[in-house]
């Protein structure tokens, strides 16, 4: 089956989840303005009503909720429903990120990470999915990130949730191919957001949050699965992926100032 992508957003109901800053906001911003209906969802009201402030009368739906809690997305798609009648692209965006290392590993913050970023996708896909199937049609798009490629400084947790992601996507793709629904599965390097900004190293590539929305928007319009970038970065990782054990703790060492 050839891949499908979204020719056009003008119309299209989009659901944002984690639209109130960096990467999520920039792609509802947008999406807004390629004409989309967008219901914007995250745990920051207020950040999200001066978003919905951008959209015309009837684009936009604020819809606050915890991806962590599975009552919060189901009530928040109930009201999608009963005012769009459906979904033909969920975009999953929100994410967490606290860096851990080794030497200072704290496990319940792993739990949070880990239930935030794997499972709270999960969760929205799992909602998603019926109506989709049924129609035949739909879009799924989760943001995971190169630390999933392979293992990195300060990603203990982290890096495992989306390498998670990446698993997830590749057995979401293989299954729904056939049957109508497209999966974009995106993997960011280095982007400016609130998450990176803990970060006390040099970030290399580094971008916008407004760059990596256009990469995405791009990358779905073309129908593409595997949606990553900056490519002059994220070629590099993925070349790391098949080198020696080694080979590759030793590059990681050297090159990777952390």
């Amino acid at each position: 089956m050839k891949k499908k992508g979204i020719s056009d957003f003008s119309g299209k109901r989009v659901w944002v989840i984690g639209a109130s800053s960096g990467i999520g906001e920039a792609c509802a911003k947008a999406l807004l303005l390629a004409g989309a209906q967008v219901a914007l969802s995250s745990r920051r009201i207020e950040r999200l009503n001066q978003i919905a402030e951008l959209g015309a009368v009837n684009q936009t739906l604020v819809i606050p909720l915890d991806v962590t809690s599975n009552i919060q997305l189901q009530t928040g798609y109930q009201r999608i429903l009963d005012t769009w009648g459906g979904v033909d692209l969920l975009l999953f965006v929100s994410g967490m990120y606290v860096p851990l290392r080794a030497d200072d590993f704290n496990i319940k913050v792993a739990e949070q990470i880990i239930d935030a970023n794997l499972m709270g996708p999960m969760r929205a896909v799992a909602l998603v999915l019926p109506a989709m199937l049924k129609a035949y049609d739909g879009h799924i798009a989760i943001v995971g990130s190169v630390a999933g490629y392979s293992g990195l400084p300060k990603a203990l947790a982290y890096g495992p949730s989306k390498a998670a992601i990446i698993n997830f996507c590749e057995n979401l793709y293989y299954d729904l191919l056939p049957l109508g629904v497209s999966v974009h599965m995106i993997s960011p390097g280095f982007v400016a957001t609130e998450a990176t900004a803990q970060n006390d190293f040099k970030m290399p590539a580094l971008i916008s949050a407004k760059e990596a929305a256009y990469e995405i928007l791009t990358g779905i319009e073309k129908g593409e699965f595997d949606i990553h970038f900056p490519k002059r970065f994220s070629r590099i990782l993925k070349f790391l992926r098949i080198l020696p054990y080694p080979l590759y703790f030793w590059m990681v060492r050297h090159f990777v100032k952390i």
